[in-house]
């Protein structure tokens, strides 16, 4: 990680009231995730080749922490998500649970989404290590690098570990009940199915599903009335918002708001009342990064909406959201591939940029 100065640059406005500054914290190499240690200023990143970063926002100390497991590195797959668990933020930085997820390699040139689960130990000022790291949840194997999604969301009261199961470009599996491909599935925080899932002692069917038929979930995360909402990936077009709900099913590859890339078309979620349709989708995309729902205090008419980081076009969306409907409320220009969002403890904004040598920023109100 780069331990370049600050920097700050001014961003264009958006809507009257809306400009921000951008203040540069340092690089990362192909950063794919990020998240605080709750109750610190620690922002752990992953990179997608296989490290761990860390930096303290108050001291500005740069660190990498060791014991992270071999991941098979291509396409769209490496390290992925990092999750803490919220009741942990009494804990001391020095000792605390931690989630990753990674791309896993299989026999005969297979691979698939991985869950590890292990104790994260910083005695040290500038390192880390992780113990005792242990999967605790698999995708089946298959062929191909791409669409593994597996972001991570822990509810808000602690109880469950929420994982995005991409359907890893095979379609036809997300409306496969008996394997858990494109689905967002509910685990024990010990990675074992929880109770009470979408197929719950029904034979043959997998048993960690909440919800089914979905293409490439990128973002996962809970609003402030404890609704859980994706941001999915469609294809030529069709990105997009969903409520998650037990058993529900969003219709891919079967209904889209987005057609194939060769352009031959997909019957629209309208023509199936039967699948539940976006709350909100983009065509053209948004080729979305991430996304979270802002809580803070520093832009306070943002409270409760979701700020999305774009890739193509290079934009931050801003979402608001009318019960179960969403509306595009404002789009600002960044001029760079928005991978990760993240809420800083003070309520300003982080961001990090996609690929090598990206950019990590805090947004403030300008």
């Amino acid at each position: 990680m780069g331990d370049s100065a600050p920097a700050s640059t001014p961003a264009p406005a958006g809507v009257a009231g809306d400009g921000f500054a951008l203040e540069q914290l340092g690089t990362f190499e192909e950063p794919w995730a990020a998240a605080f240690a709750p109750g610190t200023n620690v922002l752990f990143v992953t990179e997608k080749a296989g490290t761990l970063k860390f930096k303290d926002l108050a001291s500005g100390r740069l660190g990498t922490v060791s014991g992270v497991p071999q991941v098979d590195y291509g396409g769209q797959g490496g390290l992925g998500d990092i999750a803490f668990l919220p009741s942990e933020a009494s804990a001391t930085i020095g000792r605390r649970t931690i989630y990753l997820s990674w791309a896993e390699a299989g026999p005969n040139d297979t691979r698939g989404a991985a869950v590890g689960r292990g104790t994260l130990m910083c005695a040290e000022a500038d390192a880390c290590r992780i113990e005792g790291m242990q999967v605790i949840w698999r995708q089946p194997k298959v062929t191909g690098r791409g669409h593994y999604s597996h972001r991570l969301a822990i509810n808000p009261d602690g109880k469950y570990l929420f994982v995005a199961s991409g359907e890893r470009q095979k379609m036809d599996p997300a409306q496969d009940t008996s394997n858990n491909l494109g689905s967002i599935v509910r685990l024990n925080l010990d990675g074992t199915p929880a109770a009470d899932n979408a197929f719950s002692g029904q034979p043959g069917k997998a048993q960690d599903i909440w919800s089914y038929g979905h293409r490439n979930v990128l973002g996962l995360a809970f609003d402030a009335s404890g609704q859980l909402w994706d941001l999915e990936h469609g294809p030529a077009g069709g990105d997009e918002i969903n409520l998650v709900r037990k058993g529900a099913n969003y219709g891919w590859p079967i209904v889209s708001e987005g057609d194939h890339y060769d352009g031959k078309a997909i019957p629209r979620h309208a023509t199936r009342p039967d699948f539940v349709a976006p709350a909100i989708s983009w065509n053209p995309v948004i080729a979305p990064g991430d996304f979270i729902f802002y809580s803070g205090k520093m832009f306070p008419a943002w409270k409760g909406q979701a700020i999305i980081g774009g890739m193509k076009p290079t934009v931050l969306v801003r979402v608001a959201f009318d019960g179960e409907k969403a509306r595009e409320v404002a789009r600002y220009p960044m001029g760079r591939r928005i991978r990760e969002v993240v809420e800083a403890p003070d309520g300003s904004i982080l961001l990090l940029e996609d690929k090598a040598g990206a950019r990590l920023w805090r947004m403030t109100p300008q």
